[in-house]
């Protein structure tokens, strides 16, 4: 049973995960420090354009906010990737140094339990609450020596997971009371399978709670197709997948007056790859409910800040399109993991003659095989296809050279 909205209350089983780890933030952060700001913007001499400059570490509050009003300014959006270990986050940051852009690093549910350690119990969540606490205190500790700017974010959460969010929340509060900046810059609700209201009321709550951090909440309306993270929506109702713009006006009315908030709006966009025709994206349903809330609400053009789930597989034209309707955020995930195993298959391939046992190989019955069976050479290409697949993303959405930092 899901734990009270908003709660701050934690399972007994994990007290002792939290005072480790609250000595662990207490030494890894060093003195306070304000949220990221972005300094002024820089003019690029060959482009005439400005350019966003911004410090390396983690964006948190109004900086977060101008981040993102930047990127619909200058049409482009950030890639956001799924990590699950220290290999696939550094992966990424190495991305962000290569793209010179900041990128939006998160951890899912079951991400964050494979973090702390599958061999975890995680019957109250404990396994993914310590994981996210302890990935986020990475990206945290190697955002500065990668140098590179990073929106740190938790993915789709649903209602049955309320407590895996509210842990990382009371985390986040307890890191903001001793160092003024949230422990993660935004998390998400997936509450999408709820009836319209419902979700946006337990949304309400939670950014209610958030909003003391200056934290961002994303909220899906409508659902994402396919297969992700153990969620499957592979054969759910066609016309789910369509969100529509009175209810984007709806969630607009009932969280703009609590705080700041993304959309993850759905225009046909599924998890994963599929063959082409299976999956029929209409992204001017993102123009149409811009301009749906700018008429009603007789706001500034493009008043929502929206996310594009399911980027993997998509079009470079696709994405521009999105892009261009205020889209600053893109999942991508099913095409990162093929790009961090690809390598690696192959290697194993190449050198299965060597991998069949410690000693022997075709250069020797005796002739030692550690160099080639050493994960840390064939994880290491698996983090090199996935850095050059976040560039060529950067790429796409726009985004590559765009600050400086």
């Amino acid at each position: 049973m899901a734990a009270e909205v908003g709660s701050t209350d934690r399972p007994k089983c994990v007290t002792a995960a939290f005072r480790w780890l609250h000595g662990a933030m207490r030494r890894s952060v060093g003195p306070r420090s304000p949220s990221q700001r972005p300094e002024k913007y820089a003019t690029d001499a060959d482009n005439h354009m400005a350019t966003m400059k911004l410090k390396p570490g983690v964006i948190t509050g109004n900086a977060l906010q101008e981040l993102f009003a930047y990127c619909k300014e200058v049409k482009c959006a950030l890639p956001a990737v799924n990590v699950i270990g220290s290999h696939t986050a550094n992966a990424a940051l190495q991305a962000a140094r290569e793209a010179k852009a900041p990128i939006i690093i998160q951890l899912s549910q079951s991400g964050a339990q494979f973090y702390g350690g599958k061999a975890l119990d995680n019957s109250a969540q404990q396994a993914s609450i310590a994981g996210s606490i302890a990935g986020a205190l990475h990206v945290r500790t190697m955002a500065a020596v990668y140098g590179v700017p990073v929106v740190l974010h938790t993915d789709h959460c649903a209602a049955k997971l309320l407590p895996w969010v509210d842990g990382v929340l009371t985390a986040g509060e307890e890191y903001f009371a001793k160092n003024g900046e949230p422990l993660f810059s935004s998390h998400m609700l997936d509450l999408s399978e709820e009836p319209l209201e419902h979700n946006l009321e337990i949304c309400r709550k939670y950014l209610t709670r958030m909003n003391k951090m200056k934290m961002t909440l994303e909220i899906e309306l409508g659902v994402t197709g396919g297969e992700e993270d153990g969620v499957d929506n592979s054969g759910v109702e066609h016309s789910k997948l369509y969100t529509s713009p009175q209810d984007v006006l709806r969630s607009y009315d009932v969280l703009s007056p609590v705080g700041n908030f993304t959309v993850a709006a759905s225009f046909g966009n599924t998890h994963g790859v599929y063959a082409p025709g299976n999956v029929k994206l209409t992204p001017t349903i993102l123009r149409d409910s811009q301009e749906f809330v700018q008429k009603e609400r007789k706001t500034g053009p493009k008043p929502l800040d929206f996310v594009f789930h399911g980027g993997s597989g998509s079009t470079p034209e696709e994405i521009t399109e999105a892009v261009s309707y205020g889209v600053i955020k893109m999942n991508i995930d099913t095409d990162t993991q093929w790009a961090f195993t690809q390598p690696i298959k192959k290697y194993m391939d190449e050198k299965s003659a060597y991998l069949q046992a410690q000693l022997g190989n075709p250069e020797g019955p005796t002739k030692p095989n550690k160099k080639f069976i050493d994960p840390r050479g064939w994880l290491h290409l698996g983090e090199k296809g996935q850095t050059a697949r976040l560039v060529e993303a950067f790429k796409d959405l726009g985004a590559f050279n765009k600050f400086e930092f």
